[in-house]
């Protein structure tokens, strides 16, 4: 699972890295272009799936989409609750958030050092471990509950159409949720490298430096859990989930 990518539907470039530093996280993430080009829900009366209908929680015509959703987000929250889980994830880690690269918010020189840059980067994806811990059982509940107007176009639509769907039923709810338990893990570290960086920029506070990463872990979140769908996609056998496997043998 580790080896493919996502596409970014997700939040947006919160990454403030120059060309040549972010060059390989991006060029990382593009790997996706290939395997995962199908990644963003495309299917014909897309913006209805996440209607009423056959698929609501107690259907069982939506049972394959829930096990593959659960599943792809066991794997990916298995992963990322690890104390070094978004930093060793070819997909999730995070990249520099813009809040410490834009002009003229530094108050010293310490931000301009790649040394400070890189050790900062690192101690920021630890900092987004608390977060994904949060998220977890908040994805697991939806993906239960998420209504799927159309199971079979999900499971024919596409690599990451299961994380797709679940994405846009979700919203902002993991960002709201990771804020307040990056800003306390911070708070409570009280890690030098972190809080030098926070001093150096003006205006900027511990619970901007938590928002900020909320937003990149909520990308990188997503992005696991995609790679995680597409594996199981690509061998639904390795499962053992025999619905799973009957499934996908029939679409």
């Amino acid at each position: 699972m580790k080896e493919l990518m996502m596409v970014n539907w997700g939040t947006g470039d919160n990454s403030a890295e120059p060309a040549g530093e972010a060059g390989s996280d991006w060029s990382r993430r593009g790997v996706l272009m290939g395997l995962l080009a199908t990644g963003v829900l495309m299917l014909p009366g897309c913006s209805t799936l996440a209607g009423s209908g056959a698929g609501g929680p107690g259907s069982a015509n939506a049972d394959p989409v829930r096990r593959l959703m659960r599943t792809s987000s066991e794997r990916a929250f298995a992963w990322l609750g690890q104390p070094e889980g978004f930093w060793t994830s070819p997909v999730a880690r995070i990249p520099m958030p813009v809040l410490f690269g834009r002009p003229g918010r530094t108050t010293t020189g310490v931000l301009k050092s790649k040394a400070f840059r890189d050790k900062l980067q690192y101690q920021l994806n630890l900092f987004a471990t608390p977060g994904a811990r949060v998220a977890g059982p908040l994805v697991l509940k939806t993906a239960q509950s998420v209504p799927i107007s159309n199971p079979a176009e999900v499971l024919v639509g596409g690599n990451t159409a299961a994380t797709t769907l679940l994405r846009r039923a979700m919203g902002p709810a993991l960002v709201n949720a990771m804020i307040p338990e990056i800003e306390r893990a911070i708070k409570e570290a009280q890690d030098t490298t972190l809080n030098r960086a926070i001093a150096a920029l003006k205006g900027v506070t511990v619970q901007d430096t938590a928002h900020a990463l909320a937003l990149d872990a909520d990308n990188g979140i997503w992005y696991e859990i995609g790679a995680a769908e597409a594996a199981i996609r690509q061998d639904p056998a390795e499962t053992g989930d025999a619905v799973l496997i009957g499934a996908f043998k029939k679409s």
